[in-house]
């Protein structure tokens, strides 16, 4: 049985990432996009790299290649996430230098799934992210209906919009094997980039009672 994992995203202060460390994600981002309000900025390289207890994903926008090589190995990244046009080359590139690659789209009404086509065997994961020109971080709730139509099996993050008060529903409403991981954000946050623990805590034991009802259905 694939156990749903969760990933903790958006993170730049040292202590606050200790906090949520304790919570036992299974992911957690931090976004190397300038533009963003949750951009790394000052966090110490030393201090990410020495996390050893969660997949460190790093979250880039149509960065340059080197940029990306070089928070790799500054940062000690096992993984990374592309969130703008980044072509199937660089995800195969990517892959070859030895990280697993999320590449994220983002969802509304009509979207076109056969774009994803062209990734698969270059990308480990897809994103699903409620389309918005910020490139994520929105806050705003997608029609997850629409998972319906994703016609592949290579296994996504579930982003957009996630809270507390919608989590419950969402488990209950998004039935699909390839859910690999719940990306939580914006909506757990006491302001960009510092994370609320205690709502952490609360969506942590919501996701634990969920995948203990998956193991006795199963």
């Amino acid at each position: 049985m694939n156990t749903l994992k969760w990933k903790i995203c958006g993170l730049k202060d040292a202590e606050n990432i200790g906090h949520v460390l304790g919570l036992r994600p299974d992911y957690i981002g931090f976004i190397f996009y300038g533009r963003s309000p949750r951009y790394v900025g000052d966090l110490s390289a030393d201090f990410a790299s020495s996390i050893t207890t969660a997949n460190k994903v790093g979250v880039f926008v149509n960065a340059e290649e080197e940029i990306i090589y070089q928070a790799i190995e500054n940062y000690g990244l096992n993984v990374v996430q592309l969130h703008g046009n980044e072509r199937p080359d660089l995800c195969k590139a990517l892959r070859q230098h030895g990280v697993k690659v999320i590449k994220a789209f983002g969802i509304s009404e009509g979207f076109d799934w056969s774009i994803l086509e062209q990734y698969i065997g270059d990308v480990d994961y897809f994103l699903f992210d409620t389309k918005h020109i910020a490139y994520g971080g929105s806050g705003q709730v997608f029609d997850w209906s629409l998972l319906k139509e994703y016609p592949f099996g290579i296994p996504y993050f579930l982003s957009g919009g996630i809270a507390l008060d919608n989590l419950k529903d969402l488990l209950s409403k998004v039935n699909d094997k390839r859910l690999y991981a719940i990306d939580v954000n914006s909506r757990f946050e006491i302001r960009p980039g510092l994370k609320d623990v205690e709502l952490l805590r609360k969506a942590g034991a919501l996701l634990e009672q969920n995948i203990t009802a998956r193991e006795i259905n199963e």
